[in-house]
């Protein structure tokens, strides 16, 4: 005895499927209603409907008009109803973004990035000597901190300082004894250990005093004394 199952897949496609199979069965008879007065009557009943199948809509600007558009949608554009909206437009709906647009631009030094090379094009523009040499100077400390995230290691001023004269072409530089800021890498996983390591000699070292300390405490148990006791008077001899 053969039986015949309802799958899925040998259903219609859902065209949207947030609202279910029910809701497009629903637009489906409607679409078939002979009169236009009983599909108004009924697309209003399906819109509500949706609304409540989909609340967050309702924080959506124009919510309503974004429902009479999945009405539609759901129709595959064949519903004859009046709607308070302008119909869609298949070719609206399924029309294709443009690409994004990637910016093609070559960085000389990618461990510096492309906003360093947009601020020495500044500093060189600065007129006044004293503002040029500061900014100068923070773009020089900016490029260390980079250099140092980048590379996970620390570097010397001169390299630093070279790399400036060379982005510039050799329009800004800084004095060659100027001390930059001091910037270290520090691994997580070295931090971990240290952490751990310090913690577990505290740990070792409170066991073995208090293992220490125990031991030269003296027994104070009363049931170890009185047994002391009782050998000491047995073993005396009465005279």
């Amino acid at each position: 005895m053969s039986e015949n199952f309802d799958y899925n897949s040998t259903r219609n496609k859902l065209i949207l499927s947030e609202y279910g199979r029910n809701v497009q069965n629903m637009v489906k008879y409607i679409v078939a209603l002979p009169t236009k007065e009983e599909r108004n009557r009924y697309a209003q009943v399906v819109i509500d409907l949706m609304g409540f199948l989909n609340p967050h809509l309702r924080d959506v600007a124009d919510f309503k008009h974004k429902l009479w558009d999945h009405l539609h949608i759901i129709s595959d554009f064949q519903i004859d109803v009046d709607s308070p909206y302008p119909k869609p437009s298949p070719e609206a709906i399924h029309l294709k973004p443009e690409p994004l647009k990637y910016p093609h631009q070559r960085i000389r030094y990618k461990h510096y990035g492309k906003t360093i090379e947009m601020m020495i094009e500044k500093a060189k523009s600065i007129e006044d000597a004293d503002r040029q040499r500061h900014m100068v100077q923070a773009i020089a400390n900016f490029m260390k901190m980079a250099y140092v995230q980048w590379n996970k290691d620390s570097v010397a001023d001169e390299i630093i300082l070279s790399d400036l004269y060379n982005i510039s072409g050799g329009k800004l530089k800084l004095e060659e004894n100027i001390n930059l800021n001091r910037i270290e890498y520090r691994s997580a996983s070295n931090n971990q250990n240290n952490r751990g390591g310090s913690g577990g000699g505290r740990t070792n070292n409170n066991q073995n005093n208090r293992g220490g300390s125990g031991g030269g405490r003296p027994n104070n148990n009363p049931r170890n004394n009185n047994q002391n006791r009782g050998r000491n008077n047995g073993g005396a001899k009465k005279y």
